[in-house]
């Protein structure tokens, strides 16, 4: 009988995802085929596209990772309802421990991390969503990608360094050397790829700032291809329609969890006040009108930037068609209120990006909060993800054991 409850109640909760994510189905969907129509065409898209994407269960996801990444997750899963798409969402925790970590607080974190993809929109019933170390497969084929690898590619690449100088709290690589560089943080974009080819993936949404990683997956499956038999699709990208967030204390850099300046970034459970003191106190300019200027203004645009990426997400009042405006335009809806209150043009601007930010953040603090409360259902759902990709990568590493002469 508790077993027939608790079914029940697990049928109950992922229905009630279903029609959460319905609403925003027909307000992203535009969102999702621009990003989509910037993919690469080394992947054919006339056939069922596989999508993979991960995220580090370490610290509470900013404006920046649900912008960049997290929203555009769910505006794909909402676009790929009516076709045969699959999309794989993981929590990459083997990634997270190429740095120090403190183990209670991980454990914590990754639980956190599920329960935030379900606030934020993800379907557990159209999408996978899954732990990575709970797929023992991904280790075993970046092992194996590993013996494809030639040290000075890795060499060539730039995460490492950056990785090493944000731990060291210094700005440029420069001054960064490889003698506290661990095998796994070098080793790490080998391990990525092996998350995006386990599972076929033919399409991964990325940022620009992670090109460079997908063009080693695509290198490595063809260098595997041709040396074996042919097994993996070359991924392509799907470059994520809302570029880089940047620091609100340093808009010349991008918003980041680590950074030591807590105000420079808002994270997903700021409380209201929290998300009003942080654009307070975000870098803007004395100019009277606003102007989207990145290289000149960078401040003012970095904000611009946040709210019209915000904005197009909402059928709010007073947004009648600015569903779709870009920075420029909101700067001149916002210098024309500037001009009609006598307002000053940053406190007007940050006045009206707080409001976006709060009413974003709302209904997914609320959706949080439900889920801290019900532990056993992210149980549920850790387990239904695991058994969804496991059925997958087995099924793939079976067949590179097979071309490699391991079985």
């Amino acid at each position: 009988m508790a077993s027939a409850l608790r079914s029940s109640s697990i049928a109950a909760r992922r229905a009630g995802f279903c029609r959460a994510a319905g609403p925003r189905a027909l307000s992203t969907a535009s969102t999702a085929s621009a990003s989509t129509s910037q993919a690469s065409t080394s992947a054919p898209t006339s056939r069922p596209r596989v999508i993979f994407s991960g995220i580090q269960p370490t610290g509470i996801p900013h404006l920046g990772n649900y912008l960049g990444a997290l929203r555009n997750w769910v505006d794909l899963q909402n676009a790929s309802r009516d076709t045969s798409d699959e999309l794989y969402f993981s929590i990459v925790g083997y990634h997270a421990i190429t740095m120090p970590q403190n183990p209670s607080r991980l454990r914590t974190e990754r639980s956190e991390m599920m329960a935030t993809l379900l606030a934020i929109g993800l379907d557990p019933q159209r999408c996978t969503i899954f732990h990575q170390d709970h797929v023992a497969e991904h280790t075993e084929l970046a092992w194996i990608l590993n013996c494809l690898t030639s040290f000075g590619k890795l060499h060539r690449m730039t995460t490492w360094k950056a990785k090493l100088a944000t731990a060291r709290n210094v700005s440029d690589t420069t001054e960064v050397d490889d003698k506290d560089l661990s095998l796994g943080l070098f080793a790490y974009p080998v391990l990525q790829a092996a998350d995006i080819l386990l599972y076929k993936a033919t399409h991964v949404p990325v940022g620009e700032d992670q090109i460079q990683h997908l063009e080693l997956s695509r290198d490595l499956a063809d260098v595997y291809n041709r040396r074996f038999k042919r097994t993996f699709p070359l991924p392509a990208h799907i470059i994520t329609p809302t570029k880089r967030v940047l620091s609100l204390r340093d808009p010349t850099s991008k918003m980041s969890k680590s950074a030591p300046d807590a105000n420079s970034r808002i994270l997903l459970t700021d409380t209201p006040e929290e998300v009003r003191r942080k654009v307070r106190k975000a870098v803007t300019d004395a100019e009277v009108q606003l102007g989207y200027a990145p290289e000149q203004r960078p401040g003012v645009s970095n904000l611009l930037a946040i709210l019209a990426a915000l904005k197009s997400q909402t059928n709010a009042v007073g947004t009648v068609g600015m569903e779709h405006a870009g920075p420029e335009e909101w700067a001149e809806r916002l210098n024309q209120e500037i001009r009609e209150s006598g307002a000053s043009s940053g406190q007007h601007l940050k006045a009206t990006l707080t409001d976006a930010v709060v009413e974003t953040l709302r209904p997914i603090q609320t959706e949080l909060e439900r889920l801290r409360k019900d532990p056993g259902f992210l149980t549920e759902m850790e387990q239904l993800g695991k058994q969804k990709a496991q059925s997958v990568a087995r099924r793939t590493m079976s067949q590179v054991r097979k071309s490699i002469g391991l079985e």
